[in-house]
């Protein structure tokens, strides 16, 4: 286990660094750049550059952005002087991670028992019931369950509030747009995987030996059928803890999703940076995480091989 994890870490190090080059370079190739909007003299516009290291080569700008990186330090956002990244990070993450955890929690639970109905009820209605709500959560885009939302519960009915994050009423929607598809392909994952662990011969065993229905399912085919489970939900948290970019966007979210958006649009290189450095890191860990997961939910695994 420690030679696997060592090797994984050594790893993961290698693949930022391959990430965080290879996005460094293709930022400078988007066209424009952070100041180009800007109502500035060339003069102002020079000493920016300056400030900012933009009139140097591009070689010499990779070595300083990486220099700093390995210190810690992701910089000074351009468009906003004396804001620092790694502040910005600091202070939208924790909405985004609010927003993913909630959301994990009910694609997983509600994915999960939606995926055990649809096995245990394989060809009847509520198989096909479950199978399209599914359908559903695959096919219709997060930022069209958003303003469906808006439109019918903030705006027509006056239910809920369509923009902010003040309170649990703030996450209703946000959460369901959010949770879609991952609730969509967790049901999907769980009926497809329980159904075929229901037909193995050891749970033909377990049932002879006159196990209760709920036991067999819970302690034998359930604990199998999580494998497929486990293994997205690495990328998903990775994915809905840094924020939906659509999504936070709609509903006014100040996470770090967000963010990414108006860094985008304002060509912010540094806060650009810095989020997918942030973004990469954590899907990384999340993948780690979860492997070492998997020896834990089936000792057959060996992590060594």
């Amino acid at each position: 286990m420690f030679k696997y994890v060592c090797k994984r870490i050594l790893t993961s190090i290698i693949t930022i660094f391959a990430v965080v080059t290879i996005t460094f370079f293709l930022i400078r190739l988007m066209p424009g750049g952070p100041f180009d909007g800007e109502k500035i003299t060339p003069e102002i516009k020079a000493n920016l550059d300056a400030k900012y290291g933009l009139d140097k080569p591009l070689g010499e700008q990779y070595k300083m952005y990486m220099g700093n990186l390995a210190k810690g330090d992701m910089g000074e956002s351009m468009l906003f002087p004396g804001r620092m990244v790694n502040d910005t990070i600091k202070y939208s993450f924790p909405a985004s991670a609010k927003l993913g955890i909630v959301t994990v929690l009910v694609s997983l639970v509600i994915g999960v028992l939606l995926g055990i109905l649809a096995a245990l009820k394989e060809g009847r209605w509520p198989d096909k019931l479950c199978m399209f709500i599914a359908t559903l959560g695959v096919t219709i885009p997060s930022f069209v369950i958003g303003t469906l939302l808006i439109y019918i519960f903030a705006l027509k009915l006056n239910l809920l509030p369509a923009t902010g994050f003040y309170g649990a009423e703030y996450y209703v929607m946000p959460v369901i747009a959010l949770a879609g598809s991952s609730l969509a392909f967790i049901t999907r994952l769980t009926r497809s995987r329980l159904t075929d662990v229901m037909k193995s011969d050891y749970i033909r065993t377990a049932k002879a030996k006159g196990l209760s229905g709920r036991t067999v399912i819970i302690k034998h085919a359930l604990r199998n059928s999580l494998i497929p489970i486990i293994t997205y939900l690495g990328p998903l948290v990775a994915s809905i803890l840094t924020g939906s970019f659509v999504v936070e966007t709609i509903f006014a979210i100040p996470g770090i999703g967000n963010e990414f958006v108006l860094s985008v649009g304002n060509r912010d290189y540094t806060l650009l940076l810095g989020v997918t450095v942030f973004y990469c890191t954590l899907v990384i860990v999340c993948n780690l995480i979860v492997d070492i997961l998997y020896g834990l939910v089936d000792p057959r695994i060996k992590l060594e091989g």
